[in-house]
């Protein structure tokens, strides 16, 4: 795939001591970025907001199972998109198809219609599935030859993703609440073809990486292979693999289409031994795929099995830590909308101005700077792609700014509830050279502590707003919690992301073989998939607790559940310390 790129020749033009090409990328990832998260931030609110506010006026429950399915189907995807571009098409050809995919997806949801909406997310699901995993694969091929700069590429690109993800959030979810939801899925399927097409524009400063794929070895897999002996899959292993995927998938889309439809369209319409036919299936699927393991972890070398388990431990605190985590854009978006008192006045609404204005502009400014050192270094060769970049950022200006002169002309302040998911973004900017620090210090935790510091963050803030949550009646629909809570929540759950979410992917690659890194990373997407749909799944189950108990034990259970798991993640350090043999 890149036999015949001169590797120097992309370093001879740098932006920031890194090569331009990365930059490239990092615009592409950004508006990517801001397409996904700027949808993501309306989407439950789109569906549970009333007719007459412009919504489908759906039961929470309902939009909660859909977003669920939608976020799981995304990850589950990645593993289509890393197939296509790995053996068909090439990474390069799969972040265009990906991005064209994605752009339809948003103009379609801009339309509204039923028809157009489910079309749009379909779209999303598969255009997100070829774009996600071969970003980052097309750095890995430029750095081949530089592995010593690799992490602060990554860095940068990292950056890209945050600030996208800031900016949609924010210009989308004001679009989207203040003047309509159209106006908001539009925006980001506008940013969407930016990218796609700065980025068809500037391809050829990649030389030949992410072409399409030719017949080359890999030397890296083939290395290893000495490590353990072979263990190849039989027919009855890959029956069992085959039977529980199409279970599973069936169930992720059964569910939403189930409660939608009350019942009308359910595949699993049975009863078993008093369960449910859907709940059956799925208990089914996952003992189908608990005997794949116990099948074949036997059948590895000694060290190579004891890895293997270490990975599935870390897997399955992955999956409770991305459906606890994800409530950002479910339970607690709608906490925002309608627990939090939003509307401030006097002093605090002019300190929260002159702070929004601030996160605002300063970021808006720096990747403002980095476009116009991106221009110096590519504007004689790809002044196409520079210009279609120029414009992007003169519309995101005039939106941002006009959003901020229509908050000044606001007597009060009135916080978007689109707003808190900013924070995250803001938080991991912030925060994440500490925790790189941090890393390379000699304080840097083991893997087992890593993960329960982010699961006792999270829990912590989880916490946090079950004691704002305190005061609201059972079966309220409405209050007025203070705002502290919630940028509590985002503070303590950004902080356990950078303690799990950046050295999951680590752990996997340096614990199993070489020619085994490409299924144990599906296996791995295929863990935060089920998290996904589980965050989708707790979600729903806040409306029923919140009936019967009050909102504040459906975020109390959250937080004993992080509490738990961080626990158990301590406790386990010496038994995962001798199973990972050596490994750190």
């Amino acid at each position: 795939m890149t036999a015949n790129t001169d590797f120097e020749s992309l370093f001879k033009d740098k932006v920031l001591g890194h090569p331009a090409g990365l930059f490239v990328l990092f615009f592409t990832e950004m508006w990517e970025r801001f397409s996904y998260y700027g949808m993501r931030a309306l989407l439950v609110m789109f569906f549970t907001a009333s007719l007459l506010d412009g919504g489908w006026g759906w039961p929470r429950e309902h939009a909660f199972a859909i977003f669920g399915t939608y976020t799981s189907l995304v990850y589950l995807s990645t593993l289509l998109g890393g197939y296509m571009a790995d053996k068909k098409i090439g990474y390069r050809y799969a972040v265009l198809v990906g991005a064209l995919l994605m752009t339809i997806g948003h103009a379609c949801m801009a339309i509204e219609s039923p028809v157009f909406i489910y079309s749009g997310l379909t779209f999303l699901v598969f255009g997100s599935g070829f774009f996600k995993p071969n970003m980052t694969s097309i750095i890995s091929e430029m750095y081949v030859n530089k592995p010593e700069k690799k992490d602060g590429a990554y860095t940068i690109f990292y950056m890209g993703v945050n600030s996208g993800a800031f900016l949609g959030i924010l210009l989308c979810g004001y679009l989207g609440e203040q003047v309509g939801w159209s106006w908001g899925f539009g925006l980001a399927g506008i940013f969407m073809l930016f990218g796609l097409l700065q980025f068809w524009f500037a391809q050829n400063i990649f030389g030949d990486i992410g072409l399409k794929p030719g017949k080359v070895e890999n030397t890296t897999a083939k290395a290893r292979n000495d490590e353990s002996k072979l263990n190849p899959f039989t027919n009855f292993q890959i029956g069992l693999i085959i039977v529980s995927s199409v279970i599973g998938l069936a169930w992720i889309l059964n569910d939403p289409v189930t409660k939608i439809s009350d019942g009308q369209y359910n595949l699993f319409n049975f009863s078993f031994a008093g369960i449910d036919g859907p709940t059956f299936m799925i208990l089914f699927a996952l003992m189908l795929f608990i005997l794949l393991l116990v099948i074949r972890l036997p059948k590895y070398d000694k060290v190579t099995m004891h890895r293997m388990i270490a990975v599935i431990f870390f897997a399955f605190i992955t999956i409770f830590f991305w459906a606890i985590f994800e409530q950002s854009p479910s339970s607690l978006t709608i906490f925002a909308r309608d627990y939090t008192d939003r509307v401030l006045e006097g002093n605090s609404a002019l300190i929260f101005k002159i702070v929004d204005a601030l996160m605002t502009l300063i970021p808006l400014g720096v990747i403002t700077w980095v476009l116009v050192k991106l221009f110096k270094k590519t504007f004689s060769k790809y002044g196409l792609s520079n210009i279609i970049l120029a414009i992007s950022f003169v519309i995101i200006w005039a939106i941002a700014l006009y959003r901020l002169w229509d908050k000044f002309n606001q007597d009060v302040a009135e916080i978007d509830a689109s707003w808190f998911g900013i924070l995250n973004s803001l938080f991991i900017i912030t925060f994440a050279p500490l925790f790189t620090k941090w890393w390379e210090s000699k304080y840097n935790p083991n893997a087992n502590m890593k993960y329960a510091i982010g699961m006792t963050l999270l829990g912590l803030g989880m916490a946090c707003v079950a004691i704002g949550a305190s005061g609201i009646p059972v079966g309220a629909k409405t209050a007025s919690v203070s705002i502290i809570w919630l940028i509590l929540v985002y503070f303590f759950h950004t902080m356990g992301e950078l303690c799990v979410s950046p050295v999951a992917l680590s752990y996997v690659s340096k614990l199993v073989p070489g020619r085994m890194i490409a299924m144990m990373f599906g296996i791995w997407y295929l863990a935060v998939a089920i998290g996904m749909k589980l965050a989708g799944v707790f979600a729903e189950s806040s409306e029923g607790i919140a009936a019967e108990k009050g909102l504040s034990a459906f975020f109390w259970i959250l937080a004993g559940i992080s509490a738990g798991l961080a626990i158990l993640s301590a406790v386990l350090y010496p038994v995962i310390k001798r199973l990972m043999h050596g490994i750190r």
